[in-house]
């Protein structure tokens, strides 16, 4: 890009199959559709890779898998990962990395290759989210979160997964390589079940984090992973219009990532044309 590393941030889950996927491609899309720059998605999902599927692309052309080669021998490079990733119709500043589809081959991912992968998306992107899921015995996990500038832990209000798994992954593992509960934010997924009626702010002082926001799951979200709609949904629904867009806002402020209504307000041309019209300079 302009040879500042792109800022980093990962979504982690505390349990598989509770929405993190959902809620870390929300986001990418908000800051997208915000910020109009390359948004880099990496699914570093070694074992449950599932964005290809949400957005309908039943066979990628390549994935994870398809650049162990290049990870390797470290030769990715920005231009062959611009070529890799896929374009997301409707919102052509998201870019995604669809991920390993080779089950049996994510204890054989290397920290090494991790490190370059990342490496080379901060040189590609203006901003790349990573989406890990919720498994932590592999080597793009650590890596992920050792490296990110934010950490978001994806919980549900449901006591086993915030309070047992939560507790286990970044109380008790996270530590051991240097991340602490506080460096995480949270984001909750509540779902269309009874969730036992945990708070936001329980959830997080049990934790130990920093509130983000939440993510409500509902039918219409599970129609539209089911039959590969999801992205077309985020852009054009109303109620998916709004998913994620609070922590987007929030990401953004803190990596510094402007909006493009906050960088056309500051040009100074801009400023000289308000002062025309009111008659201020404000």
């Amino acid at each position: 890009m302009n040879g500042t590393p792109a800022p980093l941030a990962v979504f982690i889950g505390t349990t598989p199959n509770i929405g993190t996927t959902t809620a870390a491609f929300a986001t990418a899309y908000r800051m997208a559709e915000a910020c109009g720059k390359p948004i880099g998605y990496l699914c570093l999902n070694l074992k449950s890779a599932k964005i290809h599927r949400y957005i309908g692309v039943d066979e990628p052309l390549v994935t994870l898998d398809k650049l162990r080669p290049e990870l390797r021998s470290y030769t990715l490079t920005p231009e062959k990962l611009r070529r890799a990733v896929y374009s997301v119709p409707g919102q052509p500043n998201l870019q995604v990395l669809f991920g390993n589809l080779m089950r049996d081959q994510a204890e054989y991912f290397t920290p090494e290759e991790a490190e370059h992968l990342l490496s080379i998306a901060e040189q590609t992107f203006a901003f790349v989210i990573m989406d890990v899921g919720a498994y932590w015995d592999n080597a793009a996990t650590i890596c992920s979160i050792r490296r990110a500038g934010s950490r978001i832990l994806v919980t549900t209000p449901a006591l086993s997964h915030f309070q047992e798994d939560g507790r286990r992954w970044i109380g008790q593992v996270s530590p051991l390589f240097e991340v602490t509960p506080e460096q995480y934010d949270s984001v909750i997924i509540n779902g269309p079940w009874r969730n036992g009626g945990y708070q936001m702010k329980h959830i997080c002082k049990e934790l130990g984090t920093k509130a983000l926001g939440q993510l409500q799951l509902s039918e219409p979200v599970f129609s539209q992973l089911d039959s590969g709609t999801y992205a077309q949904w985020l852009k054009v629904d109303t109620e998916g219009k709004q998913v994620m867009q609070e922590p987007a806002k929030a990401m953004m402020k803190r990596h510094n990532i402007r909006s493009m209504s906050t960088s056309v307000a500051v040009q100074p041309w801009y400023r000289k044309l308000l002062a025309h019209r009111n008659g201020t300079s404000s």
